[in-house]
């Protein structure tokens, strides 16, 4: 028997209810032998087999199609039924009663749901039985279209199955490329940055300075970019965001070294800054300046830029709230519940735009600390804020 059929031997065999039907349908007949078979047109394979004549037929067995009444139910897609072929007018001299000396037979086609023939559920004897009547046929039909039914959702279930992992697959290899595409665009962006520095150092007219602080800002604004890349793909492919606390270190310092980068890039903007820290906390002050950086600069690209911003930190009721706030458009109540979402933007606005991680990456920082991240917007200012516990 040929291997190409041993899925489908294999999905009949699945199937709980068979060996029930194929034994309810010899107790309701008389018959000896029962069968869910594989019809092809040119290949009779039997999936699921109950003899208790000797018929010497097991599951996987195959029989010549030629020499099978299947063959003519395959083609016309109809039952075909023999309570006496010794009676029957059509089949008395047929040869497949003769070769496998039957007496009566029944054989019903199993069409998937889509049209599709996949075989026949039958059932021989030696022996003349009662078949050609509503109760055995509606059985019959019943029982292929159960069987039918099953063979399709199995289908079904391995195709989703099949394409989850397919999924799956190209989803880790887009995230593994991912990861190596942000480690690979470092280097390049560091140099750029070290040769910024050096011109910078240099003495330079009013318009080359101008021209090295933007450039500045985009190398800035790229090196967040990937830092977020690379945290999402770290988080995808299972190493998470890390924290290394440090329960010493000024959180105001960590502060004010974003807010002089961010003006570095873009000194024609106003920062308003409020600090009420009493004491020192224990975070990850790399991660929250992190944080903070996508806030400020998210700030400075989508807000509006005849306003200062406004950035308060204090500890509150024994939380420390870090906001950023800024004038401008509103976001829309349907793009705020997608804000925090990977890959998510608003659909018609300005300012969703970008690669729509930094506020996802600025999420995830929050809820490592054991805190949130949390968003108003109205007509007056879009207002984002961090709360944790001030331990």
């Amino acid at each position: 028997m040929s291997h190409d059929f041993q899925s489908d031997i294999d999905a009949v065999q699945g199937i709980g209810a068979v060996p029930t039907i194929l034994d309810v349908i010899c107790r309701t007949t008389g018959m000896g032998f029962a069968a869910v078979a594989r019809v092809t047109d040119d290949r009779w394979i039997a999936c699921q087999v109950l003899d208790n004549i000797d018929f010497g037929l097991a599951a996987g067995g195959e029989l010549e199609v030629e020499t099978t009444l299947c063959h003519e139910v395959r083609q016309a897609k109809e039952v075909v039924v023999i309570d006496n072929v010794a009676e029957d007018l059509i089949y008395c001299g047929h040869h497949t009663p003769a070769t496998y000396g039957l007496q009566s037979y029944i054989s019903m086609p199993i069409i998937l749901p889509d049209g599709t023939f996949f075989g026949t559920l039958c059932a021989i004897d030696p022996k003349p039985a009662e078949l050609n009547n509503p109760k055995v046929l509606g059985m019959f039909k019943l029982f292929a279209e159960l069987i039918a039914y099953h063979l399709d959702a199995n289908q079904k279930l391995e195709l989703a199955r099949a394409s989850l992992m397919d999924e799956k697959a190209t989803s880790e290899l887009r995230e593994q490329f991912i990861a190596v595409l942000g480690h690979d665009l470092r280097n390049p962006l560091a140099s750029i940055d070290g040769a910024i520095n050096i011109l910078k150092r240099e003495p330079q007219t009013d318009k080359a300075l101008k021209v090295l602080s933007m450039m500045r800002g985009s190398v800035m604004r790229m090196s967040t970019l990937i830092g977020n890349v690379l945290d999402f793909a770290r988080g995808r492919l299972g190493g998470g965001l890390t924290l290394t606390t440090d329960a010493e270190a000024s959180l105001q310092d960590t502060l004010d070294q974003v807010v002089a980068e961010i003006l570095s890039g873009h000194p024609e903007r106003q920062i308003n800054l409020s600090y009420d820290l009493q004491h020192a906390l224990p975070v990850d002050h790399q991660r929250i300046g992190q944080m903070f950086s996508n806030l400020l600069g998210n700030a400075v690209t989508h807000g509006s830029a005849d306003h200062p911003i406004h950035v308060q930190a204090s500890i509150i009721d024994g939380e420390l709230h870090l906001s950023v706030a800024n004038a401008g458009d509103p976001i829309p109540a349907s793009s705020i519940q997608k804000l925090f979402l990977p890959f998510k933007r608003g659909e018609a606005e300005s300012s969703m735009q970008g690669l729509g991680l930094g506020l996802y990456i600025a999420s995830q920082i929050a809820e490592a600390h054991g805190g949130r991240l949390d968003v108003s917007s109205d007509d007056v200012e879009t207002r984002f804020t961090f709360r944790m516990p001030a331990r």
